[in-house]
């Protein structure tokens, strides 16, 4: 698939197909996912991939109803975090700028475009949450204080195929100086 195809076609979805996701795809996510750039090259992102039936119906329990109700039937969840103060800090733990953490946090992100642009390729579809307990979540999937969850990833195979929303043009969101 070309690059501009993934992007014209990637969709955030609502609905899954009750089909089982392989493991050797999700490798093959994290794998683009782990080419993006990071700060000094720090990669800082983790994921941790809820697939069991009872991982899924814990982690699940842990978003808020409409959340909850939009990943009711996703086979996968992936637990996004990043390891705190690394990418934009200093070697003395001092940040770099006023970012701080936003750096590690931007190096999630850039991730997630891979993951989620190579997870169209293999003809899966993906849905980024914001909301969540993070506190229940961090404590069920034992994750260290030194790790902040940024998102998570539903990953599956689309039961719906919603048209593309409109986008703003190039000269609504530029200047050229």
């Amino acid at each position: 698939m070309e690059l501009k195809n993934a992007m014209t076609e990637r969709r955030s979805i609502r609905k899954f197909k009750e089909e089982k996701v392989k493991r050797e795809d999700i490798e093959a996510m994290i794998d683009a996912a782990i080419l993006a750039p990071s700060w000094k090259n720090s990669q800082v992102s983790r994921y941790h991939v809820v697939m069991s039936d009872e991982a899924l119906l814990k982690v699940k329990s842990f978003l808020p109803e409409f959340n909850a109700n939009n990943v009711a039937d996703a086979p996968v969840l992936l637990v996004c975090t990043i390891i705190k103060d690394r990418s934009g800090f200093n070697r003395d733990a001092s940040p770099a700028n006023e970012l701080g953490n936003g750096w590690g946090m931007y190096d999630n992100g850039l991730q997630h475009m891979n993951l989620t642009l190579k997870a169209t390729e293999l003809g899966l579809s993906t849905l980024i949450l914001g909301l969540r307990d993070h506190i229940q979540i961090a404590d069920y999937l034992k994750l260290g204080d030194e790790e902040m969850i940024t998102s998570i990833i539903a990953v599956g195979y689309a039961d719906i195929h919603p048209d593309m929303p409109k986008r703003k043009a190039v000269e609504d969101i530029t200047k050229f100086y």
